[in-house]
């Protein structure tokens, strides 16, 4: 019998893991080395093989990710691919909680809180308790409690926690384990779920209804786990369960990518995989298929400083290609036209796209210095991990009417939009709900239904009867229309369509096309007969409720990615700039505490490095402004322990031993140099500095008199020789040789300049 052609393209590694269907399987998948084929052609193998497609879960680090696969599985083994439960951890186990939802106590139609829903409703428990809203900040409480849940900790055992309450009072926040019992009941009697509840109660489920654990373990017989060195604790706990039976696990990650700690992930998943499957067969795709083999090396060089991780050794048959370029600027925003500068002239140069380009940096606030430079060379940019097309204001409005559309109970949906547009239904109204829900132990939904029992609610009990019939009749329609002809008659029978449209402001204007944008957006998943999920309101909210940044489409993609390197992950670009390689940056400030901190923050950089294919180029600066005042820095100690031999330095070494041109000198002991030449080998001989010694007693001069050819001394950029004047009525511009920073064009009348 013939090979299937779908092996064919396989090397020997990867199509070994392939074939290894039965038993546990962990499959060591260096950057670049093909490993979504790897589980594509696993998945198919195993249709092609007999497996019911019923009976196969795969779990993937994004829908978008998940979406591609199918469609590659299905151009293998033909319709059968839309039978396999593929998705990411939270849609899948949200599709299970749809169907087992009662047995945890939640309607089958819960609400899916996001981030913003959270933040919301922490507030105004913060509020209600009377606590510091400055102590008690919704980031830092929901973070603690994502914490907990991601660690199985529900609010009655954090309660009881001489840990958890021995930390929070150190930190002066003691009554956060109060915030999380009264965060978890608001949650479960608006009969809403947030995205860290999907996972712990799918544990629950699992673990407390044995039914329902049999009948999910005999139905995933063959499970198969992408990005694994990224789950949770929690994920860790329900994979195990799920596959205690057949064992017929295989998890694909690589351990050197694992930088999600903060939000839960542990590398001991991976690490240790071995410990709870002693049988398992290990395979490792070493091979890297994307970027150049000096790149690959270069990134080989820096992980291998880390002790915490699983041997192996990638490698690529790619070109050699172009050393990795280091470039020192002074300031942040020297750092940005630096790199737009060279985005700008690469295009011009080799006819590149610009998503041919992306630029990399550790935390979202160094964007600001990197979009100025772009915009100035009209280079167009989108930025990953900005406002999500679902967090726009007039979007959320609409969503909040079809949320509570579908759950009556949900909160948050009910406090935004039950006086938007404005019906009358004022802030005391709404803060006299608040605490009649809370005195009698009903949800809001429960207390204006009934309006007419409370006196106190008397002026406003025609509109909470009028609002309430409304949302009524629009649910009376979800049964029987699909998910856009609901979203179109809330949008015109509550006017909110007709309230945008007459704001004829570029603002009101621009809403307006958004919630047109969302329609749109609704009858497409209505007609995707590609989408396997029904196509009414329910189903329609959950597909959005679990879209990531990653999921965002762009209809204009000929632009230069911009986002966070974690953000980056997954992603893979021609051409990768890194900037803002510092000390106390990158690595971060708060990772200089233990080594395992710092050790993630090298895995973020070497996730950094091989995101690109052909070209890296890093920079730092050696001043950047924060809280308004420019501070010196350091150049990050990453760029230290990659191998030299990998780097070309473009402006000054960044070591004191290494000299980028020493061979250029080495050759020219016979002959005679150029001018230019001689002057960057006689640049590279001077004493090696990270930047100038601060002169603290400059004062600058008045330059009158300048001329070309005289020697001046710059605060910041030391020595230099003047090369250039420009100006019609007199010298308004000079161009200044520096001998620490090469040549800048100043401004006379602003440059802080003295004599030598």
């Amino acid at each position: 019998m013939s090979e299937p052609l779908y092996l064919h393209s396989l090397n020997k590694e990867q199509k070994a893991a392939v074939l290894q269907t039965e038993g546990p399987v962990m499959i060591i998948a260096g950057a670049g080395s093909g490993k979504t084929r790897v589980l594509t052609y696993r998945i198919a193998h195993l249709i092609a093989t007999g497996v019911d497609s019923f009976n196969i879960l795969a779990l993937t680090f994004t829908n978008k990710a998940s979406k591609e696969m199918r469609a590659r599985i299905e151009s293998v083994v033909g319709l059968e691919a839309r039978n396999i439960w593929m998705g990411t951890f939270h849609s899948v186990f949200a599709k299970i909680l749809r169907i087992e939802a009662e047995k945890i106590g939640y309607p089958s139609n819960f609400t899916i809180y996001d981030s913003d829903d959270s933040k919301s409703l922490i507030k105004t428990i913060v509020k209600e308790f009377n606590l510091d809203d400055k102590v008690y900040k919704p980031n830092y409480v929901l973070s603690r409690i994502s914490n907990a849940k991601n660690n199985l900790i529900q609010a009655h055992v954090y309660k009881k926690s001489s840990e958890l309450l021995a930390f929070d009072d150190t930190t002066g926040r003691g009554k956060i384990h109060e915030i999380y019992t009264e965060y978890a009941r608001r949650c479960f009697k608006a009969g809403a779920m947030d995205f860290d509840d999907l996972l712990l109660n799918t544990f629950k489920l699992l673990n407390n209804f044995p039914d329902a654990l049999n009948k999910y373990q005999h139905k995933f017989k063959y499970i198969m786990v992408d990005e694994y060195q990224d789950t949770n604790h929690c994920q860790y706990m329900i994979i195990k369960k799920l596959a205690s039976v057949f064992e017929n696990i295989c998890v694909v990650g690589d351990d050197a990518q694992s930088i999600y700690s903060f939000r839960g992930a542990t590398i001991r998943n991976i690490l240790n995989f071995e410990n709870d499957y002693p049988d398992l067969n290990v395979y490792k795709l070493e091979q890297n298929y994307r970027s150049s083999e000096t790149i690959v090396n270069a990134a080989n060089s820096l992980i291998a400083k880390n002790k915490d991780q699983l041997e192996k050794k990638v490698w690529t048959d790619n070109q050699l290609g172009t050393k990795i370029k280091v470039f020192r600027a002074v300031t942040d925003n020297e750092e940005g036209k630096i790199i737009a500068q060279n985005i700008f002239e690469s295009k011009m140069n080799e006819q590149k796209n610009n998503s041919d380009y992306a630029i990399l940096y550790r935390t979202n606030s160094q964007s600001r210095s990197l979009e100025e430079a772009l915009r100035k060379l009209n280079i167009p940019y989108r930025i990953y991990g900005g406002m999500s097309f679902y967090q726009r204001k007039e979007v959320k409005d609409l969503i909040a009417y079809l949320r509570l559309v579908i759950n009556h109970n949900d909160e948050e949906a009910l406090k935004r939009i039950i006086n938007y547009p404005a019906r009358g239904i004022g802030k005391t109204s709404m803060e006299r709900v608040l605490v009649l829900a809370s005195e009698t132990d009903q949800t809001m939904w429960e207390v204006i239904s009934s309006a007419h029992q409370y006196p106190i609610l008397k002026a406003s009990i025609p509109k909470f009867r009028d609002f309430v019939n409304m949302i009524k009749s629009f649910a009376i329609t979800k049964d029987t229309q699909n998910a856009y002809d609901v979203a179109m008659n809330i949008s015109r029978a509550t006017l909110l369509l007709k309230t945008l449209n007459e704001d004829k402001t570029i603002e009101g204007i621009n809403k307006y096309e958004n919630i047109v944008e969302l329609l749109n957006g609704i009858k497409e998943f209505v007609e995707d007969d590609t989408n396997e999920s029904e196509k009414d309101l329910g189903s329609y909210l959950q597909d959005i409720a679990l879209l990531t940044d990653a999921d965002r489409n762009d209809d204009d993609n000929d632009k230069v990615s911009l986002m966070t390197i974690h953000q980056s992950k997954g992603l893979e670009f021609k051409n990768v700039f890194v900037s803002g390689l510092e000390e106390n940056l990158f690595p971060s400030q708060m990772s200089l505490g233990s080594r395992s901190d710092l050790e993630e923050e090298r895995r973020l950089f070497y996730v950094a490095i091989t995101r690109a294919e052909e070209s890296l180029t890093l920079s730092f600066a050696t001043s950047r402004f924060r809280f308004g005042t420019l501070l010196p820095s350091e150049p990050s100690r990453f760029i230290d322990e990659i191998d030299n031999e990998y780097l070309q330095m473009e402006r000054k070494n960044v070591r004191q031993n290494t000299n980028p041109l020493r061979h250029l000198e080495r050759k020219s002991t016979n002959t005679t140099p150029s001018n230019s030449l001689k002057k960057t080998i006689e640049r590279q001989k001077r004493p090696s500095m990270l930047r100038p010694p601060a002169i603290t007693d400059f004062e600058a001069e008045d330059m009158q008199g300048i001329s070309e050819g005289m020697q001046v001394e710059h605060q910041r950029f030391g020595k230099g020789k003047v090369t250039k004047l420009e100006g019609k009525n007199g010298p308004e511009k000079a161009t200044i040789d520096f001998l620490e920073f090469g040549e800048k064009t100043l401004v006379l009348k602003f440059a802080k300049l003295r004599r030598v």
